[in-house]
């Protein structure tokens, strides 16, 4: 297997978003496993769910890596942990200090309990979209361009920082 790109939606609501963010792709290069290969602007986004919670911070790389699908969620996984988060101790769309999300893998599909791709509510929300679109408009995802998806969502609520 060669390599394959990759891109990874961050946020943080718990704490200072702006490092947090910066030091969890810090981690992910200083892995050696996969390599940063973009990086968009962040954003100040507001938080989608029913749980009152400060507005996060948002961002979205993109990596090269010969990992599969499922070692990058993992890695994205132990990077979360060793940043402290604890998602056995968290309400669901609730606040967190780091969420990495593995958004697409090349034109790689999964539907399985752990890990489906492209990741399935990418395209309903603008906190991944708007930076997505920032660093990749004309990637392809579940069969469209990055900024037609963008182009079908209503952006408030998205601030640049």
């Amino acid at each position: 297997m060669g390599l394959a790109t990759a891109y990874l939606s961050l946020g943080s609501n718990l704490g200072p978003g702006v490092e947090l963010i910066g030091e969890a792709v810090d981690r992910l290069a200083a892995s050696g496993l996969v390599a940063v290969s973009g990086r968009a602007p962040l954003y100040r986004t507001s938080p989608v769910g029913p749980v009152p919670q400060p507005d996060f911070t948002n961002s979205v790389i993109s990596i090269e890596t010969g990992l599969s699908p499922e070692q990058v969620m993992a890695l994205c996984h132990e990077v979360e942990r060793s940043m402290g988060r604890n998602r056995s101790q968290e309400l669901r769309w609730g606040p967190r200090r780091i969420d990495i999300d593995l958004i697409a893998y090349g034109d790689e599909t999964r539907d399985g309990p752990d890990l489906i791709l492209p990741h399935p509510r990418f395209a309903e929300r603008a906190f991944v979209l708007v930076p997505l679109n920032d660093l990749a408009p004309d990637v392809m995802i579940g069969g469209h361009r990055v900024r037609d998806y963008l182009a079908r969502l209503d952006r408030s609520g998205v601030e640049a920082l």
